[in-house]
């Protein structure tokens, strides 16, 4: 659980606490969370996820602004900023981060994978928890027209080659 919680970017441990009391500094965030995605090259990126207060007209680029201006680690600046309508939460009334790795895992694969497939196909891409591995990617994809399937299935086997997640391809 909190072992997990530690952001591994290119070696350089964050601490998520560092960009949770950063954000929750700023006047219209009710709840933040910092999570690590996935990076084919630093291993993990700093994201954070925000709810705000009712009637808030803050924006992403807006806290991005402000959490640059205002963290004390540099490399703890996020590279994304998600507002939540609605911050998932434990049980106990903590956010859940769990389910927020998943998404912005899943958020990245899609984009990723989108790229990699080209034209030729849709990818649908769901982080789901596993058993044997923790996570994994189930990566639905539609060729389009004559598509080579084995050609996109190359490369999208070579894209996630730099993740260490695990996945399974579906032709739908």
């Amino acid at each position: 659980g909190r072992a997990k919680d530690v952001i591994i970017r290119g070696g350089h441990n964050i601490d998520p606490a560092v960009i949770e009391e950063t954000l929750l500094k700023h006047p219209d965030v009710l709840l933040a969370a910092a999570v690590g995605k996935p990076d084919a090259h630093a291993g993990e990126l700093p994201v954070a996820y925000v709810q705000l207060i009712a009637d808030a007209r803050t924006d992403a680029d807006t806290l991005n602004r402000f959490v640059l201006d205002n963290i004390p680690e540099r490399a703890a600046a996020p590279k994304d900023i998600i507002i939540l309508p609605r911050m998932p939460l434990t049980d106990v009334g903590k956010a859940a981060k769990p389910q927020l790795r998943r998404d912005a895992a899943q958020r990245l694969f899609a984009a990723v994978l989108a790229d990699a497939a080209g034209p030729q196909a849709r990818v649908a891409v769901e982080v789901v928890p596993d058993d044997t591995s923790g996570t994994k990617a189930n990566i639905a994809v539609t060729p389009e027209g004559a598509a080579a399937k084995a050609d996109v299935e190359q490369r999208i086997r070579a894209t996630m080659a730099a993740y260490p997640t695990a996945y399974v391809i579906q032709w739908t």
